[in-house]
């Protein structure tokens, strides 16, 4: 009967945490970082597609992320499946 209330606490705890935080991709912060060390750096290249706002980003990148988990899931069991035939 602990373990759900241990998990319970952790959930909220992380939540807590985590809310005060800004929400900020890698790519933010690598550039945050970038420009801390030198203000002056210049990119090589932009962007060739700019989503026109963040959610539609967040949108597309959750779309990547469940067709490669789909596609690995697929061929995962296909060659499962092949091996208990």
């Amino acid at each position: 009967m602990k373990k759900p209330l241990i998990v319970l606490v952790l959930l909220i705890t992380s939540i807590a945490i985590v809310s005060a935080e800004k929400w900020a991709g890698a790519d933010d912060m690598a550039e945050d970082a970038i420009n801390k060390i030198n203000p002056d750096y210049q990119p090589w290249f932009s962007p060739v597609f700019e989503p026109p706002s963040s959610e539609i980003e967040s949108m597309l990148f959750s779309l990547q992320a469940a067709f490669g988990a789909l596609i690995i899931g697929y061929f995962l069991g296909y060659y499962r499946g092949l091996n208990h035939a």
